[in-house]
């Protein structure tokens, strides 16, 4: 074929060659020159065209194609065969499906379109399952009629598959997603739209996927918006994820709402750049953070028994034996430390003392995997100061690690000090009692009462007048008593077969003949049938105390012969605070007798409106032993009632134990007329001092009318002369004098001057009379707004204030600011011509113990210092300066009231400070102001 004679069929590639190449006149559709120009020019079109293109032409379906479609073709298939044969023979195996919609578009004349449609064709050796998006055109001949039908195709098929790999991956994902132990949602949208949720997520928040998938999540749990709407709303805006441990939610699930506790992770879902949602994954640890917790609260409950247990107990960890916990019993009882003394400090280093003992030894064993026990084992501790001795039963035991490695030591001690202590007093004790009855010739002895077999102590020999190493039984004692008290000794075991107590006092006669008084305590035993069965008892030789008590019977007889023969009162009583003794004078004042004093009461003497106190104090001097002391009124034998001064002094033995009261009553009726008469004249004089302090505070609310004067009735005729004086200085310059105006300046001088003063006599004034109220105060803000006042001044001086970190007081605030202003305008005030000025200001707290003029030595104590580089003064001014008017240079040097440091000092005085001063001249100044901390004191 001739190409040049066909441009139609020019270039087209490998398909363009093939159909010029090719014998059309061997086929049905006959050579190119019979050929319809529609034909041909659609084969132009197809050949050159970049798209993949078929044509069926005619009744037979001719097939034409371009390089653009000739891959879907394959291999070994129908390529290039199929080139212009019929379709029918080539597209056996999808015919049926393409042949209705070729005669569609030939019979209606109008195109249709096909996405991604499953059409099986052969190629590559083999028939495959291919993709197609495709249109169906008709191509119309030169009359117009329906001659071919151009098939505009993309094989998809490569896509296709991808897709169902995709969703075969999401589908796997999905099932996946949802069978892990991770609760996971994915949200999509701003609205938070559920697009999925596994099964773990619907077990966590108890809902069935239906009532929640393609609505907000927030509709489904309401209860979490507050909590968790900002964090992921955050999440989808920013991109950022949000990790948490432990979330705390509350849910409402299961019938009831819950605290549920989760590890989540709220993450942006991206899609071609885009945020399109969030994925949240959530575990639930809800028992887990609830188990420790519980864990935790037993652990503290076990801590806290361990700490209030009574048995001290420490825990000391490694090699240098750290104390790591010492509960109460053990820091305060036995340490008797603090805990910020001991806790985190090796043991040896808080108890040197114990480096010298067996105690760092037997640790040293102990964490090698030794249990050491000890009763009553001595240890010296050093207790404030002062080395004291212990006995304690303790236990030292290993602690280990999970590993099985030692790493600490528990100890357990119980103090038993106390106990070592009383059973040595004991002991040390029955020691004695038998040293004291040997010496004290008391005999211990023992009789059983079936058999009449008696024990003794060798002392009850001597106390009979047997010899010793003489072997006795119970008759020979028995008979030595007198046949005179035999009957004593007799009433007495009769009375202690009662009561099971023995005792009686009797004589006897010993075998040297004399006669000696004996004393005799024991109780008697019982068995089980209630049958006296043994007596145990002591048995000692008091017949000197019997002489000793005749004696004493002899002088009490004396007593209570000298105490009638006296003018005063004397009475007794017994260690219950009974009267049982009153002298003569006592029945002669009052005209009772014995009898009636017995039966009716010592108290009918005693004025009915001095009676309750009067019992109330001798009852508490009874319950104290303190001595007695009362003056009221007793009747007289004619009615008449006297004043009495009654005093009662308890009366010790040797032990300190009261045995009885002896007690006086002096007639003080003539005393007591003149101590009315003088308290006539205390109150008298009482009623004068009381006139003079009103006239007191009529001056004080005089002194505060000054004030109110001085601020408003004084000033209003300076102010007054100060303008006229400045219009008359403005009204007419040309026809005043030079000295008219220097007296006008004179004149508004000395009117400023005036009010300068006037205004600091007010301010020293309000210092006294001001309410104090003391506040917490900023000093850093006060020290701002001082600075403030003095702006001008400052950048007209180039002066420096340098202040930082003042800290916080309880000041008088109005009072202290005024202290801080005239303290800095004194500094910018007094400063050295041509020097700026550097003023410093610092603020500490200071211990009063270490201030010598402190007044609260307990208290804090803030110290205000500010320093500046002025003109100084010299030292011997330090106290003068203070002083009210005082100044140190001239009016014309430096202007001034002389007031102003004066109320400083007033100002601190009020805070119940105190203010000091050290200064060199031309040296600066430096004002040290102490304030105490009195916020615990109502001033």
């Amino acid at each position: 074929m001739n190409s040049n004679k066909y441009d139609f069929l020019a270039n087209g590639g490998e398909m363009g060659m093939l159909t010029r190449d090719k014998d059309w006149s061997k086929t049905a559709i006959g050579p190119v020159e019979s050929w319809p120009q529609s034909l041909r020019t659609t084969l132009g079109i197809l050949l050159n065209s970049k798209f993949p293109m078929f044509l069926f032409w005619g009744q037979d379906h001719i097939c034409f194609y371009n390089d653009a479609y000739r891959p879907s073709l394959g291999n070994n298939g129908k390529h290039p065969s199929i080139l212009g044969q019929k379709g029918a023979d080539y597209w056996p195996e999808i015919w049926d499906f393409i042949k209705p919609l070729i005669d569609q578009v030939l019979q209606n004349g109008e195109a249709t379109w096909h996405e991604d449609q499953l059409l099986p064709i052969y190629r590559n050796g083999k028939l495959e399952d291919v993709y197609w998006t495709f249109s169906y055109s008709p191509v119309n001949d030169e009359n117009g009629k329906t001659s071919g039908v151009l098939v505009i195709c993309n094989e998809t098929t490569k896509q296709i598959n991808t897709l169902k790999k995709l969703e075969e991956s999401e589908r796997r994902f999905r099932n996946t997603v949802k069978q892990l132990p991770l609760g996971i949602c994915v949200l999509k949208g701003a609205d938070l739209i559920v697009e999925m949720a596994n099964t773990t997520y619907l077990h966590i928040i108890d809902r069935e996927e239906s009532a929640i998938l393609n609505k907000s999540i927030f509709e489904s749990v309401p209860e979490t918006r507050e909590t968790a709407y900002p964090i992921i709303k955050k999440v989808f805006e920013t991109g950022e994820p949000y990790y948490a441990d432990e979330f705390a939610v509350t849910l409402n699930r299961y019938n009831q709402e819950e605290l549920a506790y989760f590890n989540l992770v709220f993450y942006p879902l991206t899609e071609e750049n885009e945020i399109t949602g969030v994925i949240v994954v959530a575990y639930e640890v809800t028992e887990e953070v609830k188990g420790r917790y519980l864990l935790a609260e037993n652990e503290k409950a076990f801590r806290n028994i361990v700490i209030d247990s009574p048995i001290a107990m420490a825990i000391f960890r490694g090699k240098d034996f750290v104390i790591e916990m010492a509960n109460k019993a053990m820091m305060h009882n036995i340490w008797q430390k603090e805990e910020k003394e001991c806790i985190g400090i090796p043991l040896l280093d808080v108890f040197p003392e114990l480096k010298n003992q067996k105690y760092p030894e037997l640790l040293h064993d102990v964490l090698n995997g030794k249990t050491i026990r000890e009763n009553e084992a001595v240890a010296y501790v050093d207790i404030k100061g002062s080395l004291k001795k212990f006995y304690l039963d303790y236990e030292y035991t290993t602690l280990y690690e999970k590993n099985g490695k030692a790493s600490g030591i528990m100890c357990t001690v119980y103090d038993v000090t106390s106990k070592v202590k009383a059973r040595k007093k004991l002991e040390t004790a029955e020691a004695r009692t038998r040293l004291s009855t040997e010496i004290a010739q008391i005999a211990m002895w023992d009789l059983n009462l079936k058999t009449k077999k008696l024990i003794y102590s060798d002392t009850i020999l001597d106390i009979f007048g047997f010899e010793k190493n003489t072997k006795i039984v119970h008759q020979d004692i028995r008979s030595r008593v007198l046949p005179e008290d035999e009957d004593i000794a007799l009433d007495a075991f009769a009375e202690a077969l009662k009561t099971g107590i023995y005792k009686y006092e009797a004589r006897i006669l010993k075998l040297d003949h004399s006669i000696a008084w004996i004393k005799v305590q024991g109780k008697i035993f019982f068995d089980e049938n209630k049958e006296p069965s043994k007596m145990l008892g002591t048995v000692m030789d008091f017949t000197i105390e019997k002489e000793i008590q005749h004696v004493l019977m002899k002088s009490e007889q004396k007593f209570r012969l000298l105490a009638d023969s006296i003018p005063q009162f004397i009475w007794t009583s017994d260690t219950l605070g009974n009267l049982n003794y009153f002298n003569e004078t006592v029945y002669s004042y009052s005209g009772l007798s014995k009898e009636e004093i017995e039966k009716n009461g010592w108290l009918q003497i005693v004025h009915p409106d001095d009676r309750e106190e009067n019992v109330k104090l001798w009852m508490e001097s009874v319950k104290t032993g303190n001595d007695f002391l009362f003056i009221h009124r007793f009747k007289r034998y004619d009615g008449e009632y006297r004043w009495q001064l009654s005093r009662a002094i308890a009366q010790l033995d040797e032990f300190g134990k009261i045995q009885m009261w002896v007690g006086t009553s002096t007639d003080i009726e003539e005393q007591k007329n003149f101590t009315n008469k003088l308290e006539d004249q205390i109150i008298e004089r009482t009623t004068q001092l009381e006139l003079k302090n009103r006239d007191l505070i009529n001056m004080n609310i005089e002194l505060q009318s000054f004030a109110y004067i001085s601020s408003h009735d004084l000033q209003e005729p300076l102010r007054k002369i100060q303008t006229f004086a400045s219009r008359l200085a403005t009204l007419d310059e040309q026809n005043i004098s030079a000295n008219a105006r220097s007296y006008l300046a004179r004149i508004e001088f000395s009117a400023k001057k005036m009010q300068n003063l006037i205004q600091d006599l007010l301010t020293y004034s309000r210092t006294n009379s001001a309410d104090r109220i003391f506040t917490t105060v900023k000093i850093d803000e006060i020290a701002e707004e001082v600075i403030s006042d003095f702006s001008d001044r400052i950048e007209e001086k180039n002066a420096v204030v340098e202040y930082h970190d003042l800290g916080e007081a309880n000041l008088i605030q109005f009072q202290f600011r005024q202290l801080l202003h005239n303290l800095v305008e004194n500094a910018l005030k007094f400063s050295i011509p041509s020097v700026p000025p550097i003023v410093k200001i610092s603020a500490t707290q200071i211990d009063g113990k270490s201030l010598p003029n402190a007044e609260f030595k307990d208290k804090n104590y803030l110290h205000l210092q500010v320093e500046d580089n002025g003109i100084g003064f010299e030292p011997i001014y330090k106290e003068k300066i203070f002083e009210v008017f005082q100044r140190l240079n001239t009016d014309s040097e430096y202007k001034g009231t002389g007031i102003g440091l004066a109320i400083v000092k007033k100002i601190v005085e009020n805070h119940r400070g105190f203010i000091t001063v050290s200064s060199e001249k031309g040296k600066g100044s430096t004002f040290n102001i102490y304030i105490p901390d009195l916020s615990e004191i109502n001033i």
